[in-house]
């Protein structure tokens, strides 16, 4: 990764932290603290990287000066920024960098002028190109076929994480901090516990998605724990949690095997949404199963396409041919 603002003729770098601060004193750890598990893991990662930039890999987020920063290097961590990383990854780091220097003003650490400067940087517009895709019909079909031809439990498996995944919406993360007692069997239902913004909700399989998670569960057994388990080359269940890049790998290894275009994680999402909507669905209730703040939000997956236009419009009628 290219690094800026390297004074390679000192022994520390001036962005240093020399003097360790109190946890209640620290920018970075105060900002942290009010954010859920997940998005703290996530923001820290962003700081990481940030402050890696800065000072050449010297420093992390716990070892930066953030006090110090001004104009000069919040734009120039912006501009190697968008060189390396997606528009929306770019505006995440961004607003934790923003973040963690109002909690530096906050603490009186740098002044109001310094951090009005130091903040004073565009967030990135993004291709109004839509991203990912929605999987069809035969693409699903033949993923399923390759793990009910699978006969180990990684089969079984990976037949209900596919279930899950393409019949709840639910984002990896969600699916991998599931437990057994989040499923309800008769219901569908499946309790998601904090999620983004750490909010909790209930989402539903169809009958058809509780079907393949059933035969998971005479495999699995009734232990509590994860829902979903790893399975050793051995064909023996591991007692701890799938973890979200062993989900991405599973759905390139069926994918391959199934001879399906690439696809990710979130595209199964979108194609959760695309179908709920294609079927009548109202845009408010499947805002709500995907965990949306906003139905302008859950708009954004929508991979219909032109299609969806073409038949919406056909519900209308003009009425022009004349009477006999």
């Amino acid at each position: 990764m290219r690094s800026i603002l390297l004074n390679s003729n000192l022994s520390y770098h001036p962005l240093q932290l020399l003097v360790p601060l109190p946890l209640t004193q620290h920018p970075v750890l105060v900002y942290l603290s009010k954010l859920s598990p997940r998005s703290k893991k996530t923001m820290r990662r962003c700081l990481d990287i940030i402050a890696s930039l800065l000072t050449s890999g010297r420093c992390d987020a716990l070892t930066l000066d953030w006090s110090q920063l001004q104009y000069q290097h919040t734009a120039a961590v912006r501009a190697v920024l968008v060189e390396q990383f997606a528009p929306s990854t770019v505006n995440q780091m961004l607003c934790a960098l923003r973040r963690v220097l109002k909690e530096a003003k906050k603490l009186k650490l740098m002044s109001a002028i310094d951090y009005a400067e130091a903040v004073d940087i565009e967030s990135v517009r993004g291709s109004k190109e839509l991203r990912g895709r929605a999987l069809n019909n035969s693409e699903i079909g033949a993923l399923m076929k390759v793990c009910r031809n699978d006969s180990s439990k990684i089969g079984v498996r990976d037949a209900a994480l596919l279930a899950i995944l393409l019949g709840s919406g639910l984002r990896r993360s969600e699916v991998v901090s599931l437990d057994l007692r989040d499923f309800d069997p008769n219901t569908g239902a499946l309790k998601v516990r904090g999620g983004k913004g750490d909010k909790d909700r209930t989402v539903y399989l169809p009958s058809s998605g509780r079907r393949v998670v059933a035969d998971w569960l005479k495999v699995r057994g009734v232990k509590a724990g994860p829902l979903l388990y790893p399975i050793s080359k051995g064909n023996r269940l591991m007692s701890r949690r799938l973890t979200d890049q062993a989900v991405l790998y599973i759905l390139q290894k069926r994918a391959k095997e199934g001879e399906v275009d690439s696809f990710s994680p979130h595209d199964c999402r979108r194609t959760f949404i695309s179908n709920l909507l294609e079927a009548g669905a109202d845009l408010v209730t499947v805002s709500q199963l995907a965990g949306h703040a906003s139905p302008l939000t859950t708009s954004k997956y929508d991979r219909r396409g032109e299609v969806a236009k073409q038949k919406a419009v056909e519900l209308l009628q003009i009425p022009y041919e004349q009477e006999d």
